[in-house]
């Protein structure tokens, strides 16, 4: 296997990998990574309308760049004149200043409660502002369609986004986010969900790669560590889910037996990615683009407290035919 590793300054390194079965019973030997409640109401009255066709908010006209501020800029030079007239208050407005500015900082932490409405508002137009408006040429092919070169498997912790952290720009990638960035093997039934977007991915859209990122102190790897191999389930999901890399879990404790929590957690946040990588060969559609390589796969680890990225290249051998 060929590794690399992205660090800091884009720095690649090597990384262990395993491999992972094709389905729970069978395992790719050719793999080598390197009531709802109903409500009456009397027939002479009509039902209430409990959903208004309104938006929560619409993002304003711009403001002429000229009436931002107009007081602010008369109380500045008011009292810019009045220091030049009177240097002797100097030192009171220097304090003045210095007491008003620490009272701004914490004014919204301290007396505002936090509001998801303005929040999202102020992102939006934020965003518009200083990206839409600002690349029309962008957000115009986009509006044509799509045509992302990568599939990218993540995890849901809200830390580490990967259009963010790889900067990649709309269009670049098509995104699957879940507990412990997990590919779960080939189902119909279990896991449609996943299995619609990697159809969608390889066989319309034609992404070029597939690459699984892991992540440092994640907390579906934890779980994975923590939950009891059998027995009865404390989650509705979770643990279920985040089972699907149980092929980690053994082959990190069985190779690291002796190693504190949190270095198992480490090394299994890695081996997990290989795990998954596998559960894709069990993708009819997945070993087709490998085999006619127009389909790359890759791993990846993003350790947000150290501002480390790693990945890591996976190799496949295939056995030729024959005949006895």
């Amino acid at each position: 296997m060929s590794a690399t590793s992205i660090i800091n300054s884009v720095r690649l390194t090597t990384s262990a990998s395993t491999s992972s079965g094709l389905s729970p019973s069978s395992q790719p030997n050719s793999f080598n990574p390197r009531k709802p409640t109903l409500l009456r109401v009397a027939s002479s009255r009509s039902p209430p309308n409990l959903i208004q066709n309104k938006p929560v908010f619409t993002v304003p006209s711009p403001v002429p760049a000229e009436d931002m501020g107009k007081n602010y800029e008369e109380a500045i030079a008011a009292l810019q004149k009045l220091l030049s007239e009177k240097g002797d208050l100097k030192t009171v407005a220097a304090s003045k200043v210095e007491q008003i500015t620490a009272q701004l900082a914490t004014a919204d932490a301290g007396t505002k409660p936090f509001d998801p409405v303005e929040r999202i508002k102020s992102g939006f137009i934020h965003f518009k502002k200083e990206k839409y408006d600002t690349n029309p040429a962008l957000y115009g092919e986009l509006a044509k369609g799509q045509a992302p070169k990568f599939m990218l498997f993540a995890c849901s912790d809200s830390r580490v986004c990967p259009s963010h952290t790889l900067d990649m720009q709309p269009g670049e990638a098509f995104v699957v986010r879940n507990v412990a960035n997990m590919v779960p093997p080939f189902d119909k039934v279990r896991y449609a969900g996943v299995g619609s977007a990697i159809e969608y991915a390889v066989l319309h859209l034609k992404v070029s790669y597939i690459v699984v990122i892991g992540h440092s102190a994640c907390g579906g790897i934890k779980g994975l560590l923590s939950f009891p191999d059998d027995g009865p389930t404390s989650t509705d999901f979770i643990e279920d889910w985040v089972k699907i890399g149980q092929a980690a879990k053994n082959k990190v404790k069985a190779l690291h037996e002796g190693a504190s929590f949190p270095e198992l957690c480490t090394h299994c946040e890695k081996e997990a990615v290989n795990v998954s990588i596998g559960n894709l060969l069990s993708y009819p559609f997945v070993r087709d683009g490998l085999v006619n390589k127009t389909l790359g796969l890759k791993g990846g680890y993003y350790d947000f407290v150290k501002g480390n990225f790693e990945l890591w290249d996976v190799d496949f051998g295939l056995s030729p035919d024959f005949s006895v």
